[in-house]
Formats: C-alpha cells, sequence, structure tokens
C-alpha cells in the first residue's frame, strides 16, 4: 500500500490541527468499504468536496465480524485500507480496531464528519455523536446511491 496515506491517530491530529493553522478543514468518514462499488466512490468524491482533505476511517476485520457477522469481511482489513488509498479523492487512510470509531474521532476532532443517507444525525451512535458534538464537527448526511450497496451485491452473487 502506499505508506504516505496511511497513518496513525496521532498523525492524523497533528494533520488536522496543521490544516486548521491554515483555515482548511479535513473531512471525516468511516465504514468497513468490503466490496468498493460506484455508490462508495460517488460518496466518497461528494465526502472530498466537504474540505480540504478526506481521512477515511476502515474498520478492522474483527470489528467487522461483530457488525456484519461471521462472513465478513470479504476482503482483509489492509486489502480494504490498500485499494481506498489509491483513490485520488482520499488523502489519508487509517485502519481502527473498536466496533466504534469514537475514540479516533475523540483524538483526530476532524471539522466535517461525513456518513452515508443510510444514517440520520439522529441515528448516529451516541457515544460517537457526542465524540463529535465535543470535537465540535460539522456532521454532513449524503445521499446514498439507489440500489447500489455491498448487501445487495452480496446477495445478487448468491443468487
Amino acid at each position: 500500500m502506499s505508506l504516505e496515506k496511511l497513518k496513525t491517530a496521532g498523525e492524523l491530529a497533528l494533520i488536522r490541527d496543521g490544516l486548521e493553522a491554515a483555515g482548511r478543514k479535513l473531512v471525516f468518514t468511516n465504514g468497513v468499504f468490503d466490496l468498493l462499488h460506484v455508490g462508495h466512490v460517488r460518496y466518497l468524491q461528494e465526502a472530498r468536496k466537504l474540505g480540504d482533505a478526506l481521512l477515511v476511517a476502515v474498520n478492522g476485520d474483527a470489528s467487522v465480524r461483530t457488525l456484519k457477522g461471521p462472513g465478513r469481511p470479504i476482503h482483509a482489513e489492509q486489502d480494504r485500507a490498500e485499494v481506498l488509498a489509491a483513490l485520488e479523492c482520499v488523502n489519508y487512510v487509517t485502519i481502527f480496531q473498536p466496533v466504534r470509531v469514537t475514540e479516533l474521532i475523540a483524538a483526530v476532532r476532524p471539522q466535517v464528519y461525513a456518513k452515508g443517507g443510510d444514517y440520520t444525525v439522529e441515528t448516529l451512535n451516541p457515544e460517537e455523536r457526542a465524540a463529535l458534538d465535543t470535537a465540535r464537527s460539522e456532521i454532513r448526511i449524503l445521499a446514498l446511491v439507489p440500489g447500489r450497496s455491498t448487501t445487495a451485491t452480496i446477495e445478487k452473487w448468491k443468487n
């Protein structure tokens, strides 16, 4: 993987501070990104437009199993991170191991947090929402691409 895009929480906090000092914004999003599809790509491109740099936090393999079940992830965390890092719209990638991204939000304190339209501000995890509020992050919910999801792709493949 392009090691220059893979960052630790500490490195990302410094990057965020540098961006803010320059009057720029770090956009943060997170997810599994197991089978990258056009919905993911369009979503990430839209998220990138919300600021000056885009950080994608990828769920580690154990958290994916907890969230999605024993058959997931399909691709290992390092592979998912590498695919995301290859996208031009993605500036930074990190892998987080807990089920929730709360600790990473608290460490990085992004100016903007983007989430897909299958969420609302009200349905975000309460602990994650509290961390975003503490960080004073602007929360933006982006539209989904209808009919494009990893679950739909897996079901289509099974049938």
